[in-house]
């Protein structure tokens, strides 16, 4: 099966000045050849979209709606292949890959849905001589540029809230996973979406990159990455004045008190740590646990370690497949080894599964006693890895919670004592934090605190990023 595609530039399907091969990494076999962008193609692409903003902008609203139903019913009817392009690009066991799919089809429909509740404001005057209006209006081109650890529900966080605005989106992939995202500008042709409201295309190097931010004609970069190509981004487009709505990740924490249900923290932080071999910007990297039932919870979790499938095969119940690439492995791989060199237990994993020889494939894995001075302490792990990190007491807990150099995205809290979890949901500085339990959907509000990034992706705060508001006064006559 291949999986060979062209970008989606103008309302075309089109070579451009490069190409990339695109490799499976549970196999190492190149599934297909995408095409990629370099300088002309990103300034064409640039141009489309500022050339579309004008007709597309001015657009009823249901006519938006109705472009976004049609392209949702695209997707639905095309599911097989939307999920075999994330299944072969990934080597993402297949039924994860349901998630990918349904993010797309759920964001179209949603964010149609929640542009109508969109309403003007009235303001009131304090001296009764003018009327005052808010306006909501699209703030302009987009540009995305997504990560491709979820090629679809990634891009899905992004052209759902940017079509419903009323602003043309050029999204830009990951080189590494493009054929989904490629896949979705296919159906984009296939509906007769007009001209350059969406564009899909991969850059043939970092010039080509950097000139999407560069330019002036992108009203908002929005990304879904890491803290550090979030500062590259935000200089390099500082060339003009820009909005930038970023997701970028962070080290989250999950706090496990004695009185906590054992089972269902054990469930959570395995579940959330193992899917997507644990590269995922929400895992728990750092876990807290009272050291009064360390040794139990320990046990829970590398029994729940020791259970999880993995492999690639579309007709088995797999849990989890492969790192990315070589050099994702290799990093993880290095976490690991340098914290037992520095003093941590490894309990389970910490390599290559003997029974898979091909594919980057790395075990789940359980640390215990790491320690604030390891480097898989202060970086974000992104990599199957739970970090078991007991306290005596709460002293300095909250401290040693928020100390995140890369910003604050999600943090967890498990314990049987309300205000205790209350108390620490409070205090914790990051943007989202999960109570006994975890929960993320499209209507949900999706964003960091500080160096994890700016606005939100899902729920009504996305269509934000997106809209400008607009002051109408109006005197009164005399």
């Amino acid at each position: 099966m291949s999986f060979s595609k062209q970008m989606y530039v103008g309302g075309d399907l089109v070579d451009g000045q490069g190409s990339a091969d695109v490799v499976n990494p549970a196999t190492d076999e190149i599934i297909g050849t995408v095409a990629t962008a370099g300088m002309e193609d990103v300034q064409r692409a640039l141009v489309c979209a500022q050339e579309a903003f004008a007709g597309w902008s001015a657009t009823s609203i249901a006519e938006r709606q109705e472009w976004m139903h049609k392209l949702r019913d695209e997707v639905i009817r095309s599911e097989q292949h939307l999920r075999d392009c994330i299944h072969h690009e990934m080597g993402k066991p297949w039924a994860a890959t349901q998630e990918d799919f349904d993010s797309l089809k759920n964001s179209l429909a949603f964010y149609a849905e929640e542009i109508a509740r969109v309403r003007d404001e009235s303001l009131p005057d304090r001296a009764g001589t003018h009327t005052h209006r808010l306006v909501h209006e699209p703030v302009g081109v987009a540009v995305a540029f997504i990560a491709w650890n979820f090629p679809l529900l990634n891009l899905a966080f992004k052209i759902g809230p940017a079509m419903a605005a009323g602003c043309p989106i050029i999204i830009r992939p990951s080189v590494a996973t493009p054929v989904s995202a490629y896949a979705v500008g296919e159906l984009s042709k296939k509906i007769g979406l007009p001209d350059g409201v969406v564009q899909i295309l991969c850059t043939d190097g970092y010039d080509a990159a950097d000139a999407l931010s560069a330019s002036p004609i992108p009203a908002l970069i929005t990304l879904i990455g890491s803290t550090a190509t979030g500062r590259h981004i935000m200089r390099t487009g500082a060339t003009t004045i820009k909005r930038y709505s970023m997701e970028l990740g962070g080290n989250a924490p999950a706090l496990i008190f004695a009185d906590a249900d054992l089972d269902l923290a054990a469930d959570i932080v395995c579940a959330v740590k193992f899917n997507n071999s644990g590269q995922i910007c929400v895992t728990p990297n750092r876990v807290f646990i009272e050291s009064s039932v360390a040794d139990e919870f320990e046990r829970k979790v590398v029994e729940r370690a020791k259970a999880v499938t993995l492999g690639w095969d579309k007709t088995a119940d797999i849990d989890m497949g492969p790192m990315i690439d070589a050099r994702a492995w290799k990093r993880v791989k290095g976490l690991i080894d340098a914290a037992v060199q520095d003093g941590a237990r490894l309990l389970t994993g910490g390599g290559r599964p003997e029974y898979l020889t091909r594919g980057h494939y790395l075990s789940p894995t359980v640390l215990s006693q790491v320690t604030e001075s390891m480097d898989i302490y202060r970086n974000e792990i992104f990599g199957p890895v739970v970090s078991l990190i007991p306290f005596q007491s709460e002293d300095g807990l909250l401290a040693k919670a928020n100390d995140c150099e890369d910003g604050g995205l999600s943090a967890y809290v498990f314990s049987g004592n309300h205000a205790r979890a209350e108390h620490y949901a409070s205090a914790l500085r990051y943007g989202e934090i999960q109570i006994n339990g975890v929960k993320y959907d499209i209507d949900l509000p999706h964003g960091g605190i500080g160096q994890s990034g700016i606005g939100h992706d899902c729920s009504h705060l996305a269509l934000h990023d997106y809209q400008a508001i607009k002051r109408i006064t109006r005197a009164i006559d005399a």
